[in-house]
């Protein structure tokens, strides 16, 4: 290419040269051959650029990511023209269900991780009289803690590329408390969020396009991203939506062995657990299941928790998968098990800091090596993501000076979050056309939407997903941002949407007046 780029700029300047010694007297022709020659290289240049899309790489070009995808795009544009044109669209803001943010939503942080993390970050304040009355005794004393094992108390330096250590002991501990089974420091492995977890992960499993991961369709698109980008295939397995969006074993079985017949090394298994987008926390003996299905079929199971404190029903709890393998009597030589955590979600919702961390166990000592050279490749996790981390698995406890209002502010937001999920829940089933499981956990909504056969053919006429239409005209009726089910994958055949459960709520009654007017005009005017 770059050869051709260079003949073709002799060629323009030679045909600019003699085109010159045709209509200007020949001194000129010497004066100044270097600019000429660059001005044809630069004009060449331009015809044929470095870099475009049908020379990037192909992977980059096959991973989709529907959370922030083209309606958020289209969100954002109209966002501007409100600012900017008030009045200009049939409603005043907008609101973004598409994505589990909780602050950018209004959900206040909670103020014990806030105090700590500022006493950490400028550590001048702990010896100023004024911060006994501005901060909690057990604000400033954990500030202390934390500090003494950040090496030179310096949180704007680089770490272990693990994390501190101090602070793993404290996550270690957190996960002791959480599963009465012993976790070892030594397998936490600080990040920032749990984004790049997965994606190290999948950079260690996937070697060629013949390595698969098992993954839950409808599935977070983090998964189906990586995949992508690592090169490696998915391999789906469908969740149940007349069950409460169930896991069966005998699906897993049937993708498993399809995959194996088509010449694909099925490597691990994803769950996710609260699910994401589908809102079911699965039961204790189900998830006994899937790990006997992990030890006979040989994979490594991926195990995203990161919902694991958003749980709305009372007949159900959060089990983590290390907890129920061990349980089962697997340790480290029967089963390899890798959990993934995030400051993220929760109660806490802070997004912003990117804090998370992943726990592997079952790894051979050799194998362990190399994760920790990948992770090196990084150099560290941001060192306020490492120090919420370990406060979100040990926050304060009885008999803390800050115990009651913690307590106050969990319960606050996870009370309401349950409440918001109802009363979409609700909403959603009364609409004509639209069926919606029960939110158990998480922070979303899957509806179905059963959608007349005209608005398919609309769809279809524009070339979008019959349920990316139907969001797009919701957005531009209402402003309110929601994913359609196609970029999370679903039976072939039926329609979706993701909503989040987070807007506050006294904005809640708001949303779902706009969405039942928006839903009962589209199905009035695309009826059969």
């Amino acid at each position: 290419m770059r050869r051709f780029v260079a003949e073709k700029a002799k060629r323009a300047l030679s045909s600019y040269l003699l085109s010159s010694s045709r209509s200007h007297p020949s001194p000129s022709l010497t004066s100044s051959p270097l600019k000429f020659y660059s001005t044809a290289a630069s004009m060449a240049s331009k015809l044929n650029p470095p870099v475009t899309v049908d020379t990037l790489n192909p992977k980059v070009l096959k991973c989709e990511y529907a959370v922030r995808g083209e309606i958020v795009t289209h969100a954002q544009r109209l966002q501007e023209e409100l600012q900017t044109q008030p009045g200009s669209h049939p409603f005043d803001e907008i609101l973004y269900c598409n994505i589990g943010n909780p602050q950018s939503l209004a959900q206040q942080p909670i103020t014990f991780f806030r105090e700590v993390l500022a006493l950490t970050d400028h550590p001048a304040l702990l010896d100023k009289s004024e911060s006994a009355a501005l901060f909690s005794s057990d604000s400033i004393e954990r500030a202390w803690q934390i500090l003494d094992v950040i090496p030179g108390r310096a949180t704007g330096a680089y770490s272990h590329s693990q994390g501190v250590k101090g602070l793993r002991d404290a996550i270690a501990a957190g996960i002791d408390a959480r599963d009465g089974f012993p976790s070892n420091p030594d397998d936490i492995f600080l990040t920032d969020g749990a984004s790049p977890a997965v994606h190290m992960m999948m950079q260690l499993l996937i070697r060629t396009e013949n390595d698969g991961i098992l993954c839950p369709i409808p599935q977070y698109p983090l998964y189906s991203a990586s995949i992508a980008l690592h090169g490696g295939s998915l391999v789906p397995y469908y969740l149940n939506e007349g069950t409460g969006w169930g896991l069966e074993i005998s699906e897993l079985t049937k993708q498993l062995e399809e995959a194996r017949s088509k010449g694909i090394t099925v490597r691990a298994l994803v769950v996710i657990n609260p699910g994401n987008p589908t809102g079911q926390v699965l039961a204790e003996e189900n998830q006994r299941q899937i790990v006997e299905f992990c030890k006979k079929e040989g994979l490594v199971l991926l195990a995203d928790e990161v919902y694991q404190e958003n749980i709305y029903v009372d007949d159900k709890s959060f089990n983590s998968f290390k907890k129920i393998a061990r349980s089962m009597g697997y340790g480290e030589d029967d089963l390899s098990v890798v959990s993934f955590q995030s400051v993220s979600k929760g109660y806490y919702g802070e997004c912003g800091k990117r804090g998370g961390y992943m726990e592997i166990t079952g790894f051979s000592a050799d194998v362990r090596e190399q994760i920790y050279k990948v992770a090196s490749v990084n150099l560290c996790s941001n060192i306020s993501g490492q120090i919420l981390a370990s406060l979100v698995m040990n926050p304060p406890k009885v008999g803390d000076e800050s115990y009651e209002s913690y307590m106050a502010e969990k319960d606050g937001i996870l009370q309401s979050l349950a409440r918001r999920a109802k009363a979409l829940e609700d909403a959603f089933n009364s609409m004509e056309g639209v069926t919606c499981n029960k939110a158990e956990g998480a922070m979303y909504l899957f509806p179905r939407i059963h959608l007349p056969q005209k608005a398919i053919d609309a769809a279809k006429a524009v070339n979008k997903a019959p349920d990316a239409f139907y969001a797009q005209r919701l957005l531009e009726a209402t402003g309110i941002v929601v994913v359609p089910g196609s970029g999370f994958g679903q039976v072939p055949g039926t329609w979706h949407f993701r909503c989040t459960i987070l807007p506050q709520e006294d904005k809640i009654p708001g949303i779902i007046s706009h969405f039942k007017a928006f839903h009962e005009s589209f199905m009035s005017e695309y009826r059969d």
